[in-house]
């Protein structure tokens, strides 16, 4: 790949997306967010369960579910939208207001269909209405303070504004009334009702009577009217599937994600919905998850071991524990929680890169270099991710290593699209590596794919290093 496509790829995975954190950033947004808008989360249980749901309507609709992303938008207000590039983005509030798996499965087959139709929002219409995303904060563990809380496992991407205007860069009613169709017949197509989707637009048909300003960002971007849902629920009252339920599976996956959204993200409102009384494990989970952001984790920490003892081949309960235990400075605590977190769930890298920032921060340096190791596992299966790369900065410099730290937080801006960062530190790593070797290489191939100066391009010309190749 050329440096100049290279370059372009980035710019347009800024503008939509960005590949980051530990499987609890949840953790950090209620407060960052009330603060700066809304943020991009990663959070692997709620992805997972997002793809279950998702890649059967993909494969219908004629997509690989094998690169389609789905962006999980920490913003209350209810929105989705479908981006260049195969990108579908789910508010967190769309998600809290679906009642059923059925309901939200039928929101991803519109969404699918918008894809399918080539409908998305393109980049070149975000620009033209003034979208410029702008990095606010990153940072893991002790080192982020916008959320004035221990840990801050996320990089916010863009402000209120940023995604607001996605919701106003709409869809004709024709694009819609044909998302609908393809959504019916994806849903079909893979034995599942069209029901939900009905159920979801009922839900919202008052929408259609107010003015533009106030409906939901959602029935702004995609214009509602009872005119299309009576023409769909026609088509999917006709359907062989129509009477089809979700399975006891899917309700109780949506269940817990549902759950685990409303305590990490409203936990005051969380400790109300979900009473001591209700010992169900969703219920428990989400007091488990609201008093740890509550700043309790003594009591999160008793509610979790309770539910490990009913579960204990759950890797998101010694997931979670290990966060607690980390973000409120018992990191040596932290290890072995972590440890099984990634023992019963090796091939997701956002368990891998927490128990590398654990091991990282202790003092014994076989357990640093262990973190290291680790980290540099996670970039196998998550390559651009920021906080792996800020982590492996920081372990570097823990370990003396002055040139494999530039290198690495030089990586932490490139897989950011900030080029003139990401070159400055891979000229700085230049200096200090050995030459010739692969990291001196790759630092090189930086150099040359983001955007160099004149004066760049002379002094690698006069090392014979301008016929570097970049690849990634």
């Amino acid at each position: 790949m050329t440096s100049r496509k290279r370059w372009a790829e980035l710019r347009l995975r800024a503008l939509c997306s960005v590949t980051l954190v530990t499987a609890l950033t949840l953790s950090t947004w209620a407060p960052a967010a009330a603060q700066e808008g809304p943020s991009l989360i990663r959070d692997t249980e709620i992805e997972e369960i997002l793809h279950r749901d998702a890649d059967p309507i993909f494969e219908a609709a004629g997509l690989d579910s094998r690169t389609v992303r789905i962006l999980l938008v920490g913003d209350k207000s209810l929105n989705a939208f479908a981006t260049q590039g195969l990108m579908m983005g789910l508010n967190t509030g769309l998600i809290l207001q679906t009642e059923t798996p059925n309901q939200l499965k039928g929101v991803i087959a519109h969404e699918a269909g918008h894809l399918a139709g080539g409908h998305p929002i393109r980049s070149s219409e975000m620009m033209r209405a003034g979208l410029k995303p702008m990095i606010l904060t990153m940072g893991l563990g002790v080192l982020a303070a916008l959320a004035g809380a221990p840990d801050a496992g996320a990089v916010l991407l863009g402000n209120a504004s940023y995604f607001g205007t996605l919701g106003a860069l709409g869809y004709s009613r024709d694009q819609e009334s044909r998302a609908d169709q393809a959504a019916a017949g994806f849903l079909e197509a893979t034995g599942q009702s069209g029901r939900g989707l009905v159920e979801f637009f009922d839900n919202f048909r008052y929408q259609e009577v107010f003015d533009q300003a106030r409906r939901f960002a959602y029935f702004r971007s995609h214009p509602l009217s009872s005119e299309r849902i009576e023409t769909l629920r026609s088509r999917v009252e006709r359907q062989s599937h129509y009477d089809a339920v979700d399975s006891p599976a899917d309700l109780a996956e949506h269940q817990i994600m549902r759950a685990k959204l409303e305590g990490f993200l409203n936990p005051q409102i969380a400790l109300m919905k979900y009473k001591e009384a209700d010992t169900s494990f969703p219920a428990r989970y989400a007091r488990a998850i609201a008093y740890y952001q509550m700043k309790e984790p003594d009591r999160a920490l008793k509610l979790i071991d309770g539910l490990l003892e009913d579960n204990p081949e759950n890797p998101y309960l010694w997931e979670l524990k290990g966060q607690v235990l980390f973000e409120f400075n018992r990191v040596e605590q932290a290890e072995a929680p972590q440890r099984k977190s990634v023992a019963l769930k090796p091939d997701a890298p956002l368990l891998r890169i927490n128990l590398g920032q654990t091991l990282i921060s202790l003092k014994d340096t076989a357990k640093v270099e262990e973190g290291v190791r680790e980290l540099k596992r996670a970039l196998l299966n998550d390559n651009d991710n920021a906080v792996t790369w800020r982590l492996l900065a920081q372990a570097y410099d823990k370990q003396g290593k002055d040139g494999d730290a530039r290198l690495a937080t030089a990586e932490q801006y490139f897989s950011l699209g900030a080029a003139q960062e990401a070159r400055v530190f891979a000229m700085r790593a230049r200096e200090l590596l050995t030459k010739d070797t692969p990291e001196w290489r790759r630092a090189t191939d930086i150099v040359l794919a983001s955007r160099p100066s004149n004066q760049d391009l002379k002094d690698l010309a006069k090392e014979g290093a301008t016929q570097s190749v970049f690849r990634r």
